[in-house]
């Protein structure tokens, strides 16, 4: 692994930028879980979707949010750390031009990568076990959106039951696959989720 170092709101953010395939479709950009908790880029389900994506075309670029690995700054409650996302996506942008973005996160990454959804208006939006109990009761606004969730129906830190509670009170629905027997980290069930993102899309 190649990681790099990008100029980010509260200083230097670190990223890890992976290609697979010789003809490049999409960007996407992938959010981690929460900072005090573990959430790093390397999570493994963080790996499973660049992996993923990769296999599919795109040109991955995850990153660790501020405070965390070599990222400089220090957590910021979800703010910063929607700064940091805008501002890897618009380095990203740059650096491949006309490409569209896919923007995806998992747990507080979902959380993040949903906010910041509104404001970068991506192509396609994936988030896996959203962290649902960190979202704003406001209406979301995204519609036309290629938006899938993904969530274990055996998850103990986010569970299904509120996270299916929280959909039917959207307006804009997204694709939404249950995984059967997978836990918040999807242990022994990642080939599932592999298999989710390859179907929706």
């Amino acid at each position: 692994m190649k990681f790099q170092s990008i100029a980010g709101p509260a200083g230097a953010l670190q990223v890890l930028v992976e290609k697979t395939v010789a003809e490049t479709v999409a960007v996407a950009v992938i959010c981690h879980p929460h900072p005090l908790h573990g959430g790093t880029l390397t999570n493994k389900v963080v790996h499973q979707l660049a992996k993923t994506f990769n296999e599919m075309g795109a040109v991955t670029v995850r990153f660790n949010f501020r405070g965390v690995g070599e990222s400089e700054g220090e957590y910021d409650e979800g703010r910063g750390e929607l700064e940091d996302l805008v501002a890897v996506a618009r380095w990203a942008g740059e650096r491949w031009q006309g490409l569209p973005l896919w923007l995806a996160g998992f747990s507080f990454g979902g959380f993040i990568a949903l906010k910041g959804a509104q404001l970068l208006e991506p192509r396609r939006l994936v988030t896996v076990a959203p962290a649902v109990n960190h979202f704003p009761a406001e209406s979301l606004h995204l519609p036309g959106l290629d938006w899938l969730v993904i969530q274990g129906d055996s998850d103990d830190i986010v569970p299904a039951v509120q996270v299916n509670n929280w959909l039917e009170s959207l307006k804009y629905q997204p694709q939404f696959v249950l995984i059967e027997g997978a836990s918040h980290f999807f242990h022994g069930r990642l080939n599932a989720l592999r298999q989710a993102l390859i179907d929706a899309f």
